[in-house]
């Protein structure tokens, strides 16, 4: 193919294509959640509140000290002219995600003892802090690595390569290992090592996934310094802070209710805000999903042709609030039963519960804007809605804890600035960029949608009334009848025809 060949053009098609198997390979979200209450009866809530703290801290750690080498590669490897170029991107990745984890982590080992007094644990935990900070903050770097080896694959557009990785060895064997260590009496350092067992295993299968993709003999034969190292370099770098901050709304809360409630109430508090974040990121899968499907193809577009990005943009939100809208009221209405899963003192985060999953809802629809604007616009432009959303986040804490529980306060603070954050890159589109996505079919597909969110709320208000037992398949049935309602009457037939096989089979075109 010669170099004036056009490439095709990027469509609803394609970004219906990726998400298919990128919800997939997400599903190891919805196992996480599945897990969660296992845990918590193997491990107790304060024991699950420990291990839901520091692993809070790993993610903002790689979040951090990659260096934002994760976004780079979708934004360079699509462009790439080369498999050499490709490669390029990679080794950069490597080299400067994962090494400065490395040095993290041997540092935090050596320290460990001076950092444990920091966190609030249970009595009869404190003993096992200061071992399981050595031993599991080797996680950061295993978890750097496998978080840049499953963006490179995503970024040469494989969106589906990661859904064994996500799903059985990430989530099910680190469950298989866990219930295995306790059962060998190990308690709650066998949750710790269950995790390193199931990232480790994780990180040896991405290898060979990489190898599919990627030109090996490229990536140890190429030096370093050429063009495509650079542009990888400075646009992890650029994009860094917009992550880092991203992951604070996610990780940052369990670790302020740790910090602010000694003793064991401290460590309970992290982990039930950790099981009402585990509960509302079915709902931020959705965006999630799209965000990694829309990012490379954007990247693509954007090459061709600007009238593209502002199609498969409009498409994805409409489609976002097809189903992120039914799903977050349907779950918000039946969370006191599902709550019951955890165990009676999981009650208490029922506020935190439903407050997460509207901000999740409003985040997709808003936040999908997010990568559109990192692909389209300067990097400048990216830190303008971080940091305004930890401002207003911060300044909200500030007036709202101490009128309320600790719990509801910081989870309600932090819900608001994630909404403004994902609010301003759209805003930032429509000004600097002249891309919205609210075009003439917007309108009709919200009405609709929202109707159809209100009745499956007060359907599931009712269904969360009757006991558990009977009340929780109710809530998931009515959730998948949401949704299909939703995709089914407030889509457009063109964008129900575009998930191809998957419409017809669920009979949403005719």
């Amino acid at each position: 193919m010669s170099d004036d060949t056009p490439a095709p053009a990027v469509t609803s098609r394609h970004v219906a294509r990726g998400l298919g198997t990128t919800v997939l390979a997400r599903l190891g979200a919805v196992v996480e959640i599945v897990a969660q209450p296992l845990y918590v009866l193997m491990f107790g809530l304060a024991g699950y509140g420990l291990y839901a703290v520091l692993w809070a801290t790993i993610n903002l750690l790689e979040n951090l000290f990659d260096l934002g080498m994760t976004s780079a590669m979708q934004r360079t490897v699509p462009q790439s002219a080369s498999d050499a170029d490709a490669a390029a991107a990679l080794r950069t990745a490597m080299l400067w995600g994962v090494g400065p984890c490395l040095i993290v982590a041997a540092l935090i080992a050596v320290f460990a003892a001076d950092l444990a007094p920091y966190l609030n644990v249970a009595a009869k935990d404190r003993p096992l802090v200061v071992p399981a900070i050595q031993l599991f903050v080797w996680a950061l770097p295993l978890w750097a690595f496998v978080e840049i080896a499953t963006s490179a694959m995503r970024a040469r557009m494989v969106f589906g390569a990661e859904i064994r990785l996500r799903i059985v060895w990430e989530q099910i064997m680190r469950l298989v290992f866990a219930g295995l260590f306790f059962a060998g009496g190990l308690g709650l350092k066998g949750l710790f090592i269950a995790h390193l067992c199931s990232l480790g295993i994780t990180a040896i299968l991405c290898v060979r996934l990489l190898r599919r993709y990627y030109v090996f003999g490229e990536l140890l034969r190429g030096g370093r310094g050429g063009e495509t190292a650079r542009n990888t370099f400075w646009a992890g770098l650029s994009i860094l802070p917009s992550n880092v901050i991203a992951r604070l709304f996610g990780d940052a809360p369990a670790l302020v209710l740790n910090l602010i409630l000694p003793g064991a109430a401290g460590a309970a508090a992290a982990g039930l805000f950790t099981i009402a974040r585990k509960l509302s990121s079915v709902v931020q899968l959705v965006r999630i999903a799209f965000v990694y499907v829309l990012a490379p193809l954007a990247a693509s577009a954007e090459r061709a042709d600007r009238a593209q990005v502002a199609d498969i943009y409009a498409y994805a939100t409409r489609l976002i609030m097809a189903i992120a809208l039914p799903l977050a009221a349907v779950l918000a209405a039946g969370s006191a039963p599902l709550l019951s899963l955890f165990g009676a003192e999981a009650r208490i985060a029922q506020a935190a519960v439903v407050i997460l999953l509207f901000a999740r809802a409003a985040e997709a629809v808003l936040g999908i804007s997010l990568p559109v604007l990192q692909v389209v616009a300067a990097f400048r432009h990216q830190l303008t809605a971080s940091i305004v959303g930890v401002i207003v986040a911060v300044g909200a804490g500030w007036l709202i804890v101490g009128h309320m529980d600790a719990l509801t306060g910081v989870t309600l603070a932090m819900s608001i600035g994630l909404v403004v954050m994902g609010g301003i890159p759209m805003l930032q589109l429509a000004t600097g960029e002249k891309l919205h996505p609210f075009d003439h079919q917007f309108p009709g597909v919200a009405l609709r949608g929202i109707a159809i969110t209100l009745v499956a709320g007060g359907a599931a208000l009712l269904a969360g009334r009757l006991p558990d037992a009977a009340a929780l398949p109710l809530i998931v049935l009515l959730a998948l009848a949401a949704i299909w309602l939703s995709l089914r009457f407030a889509l457009p037939h063109a964008d129900r025809a575009s998930l191809g096989k998957t419409a017809r089979k669920l009979r949403l075109v005719s």
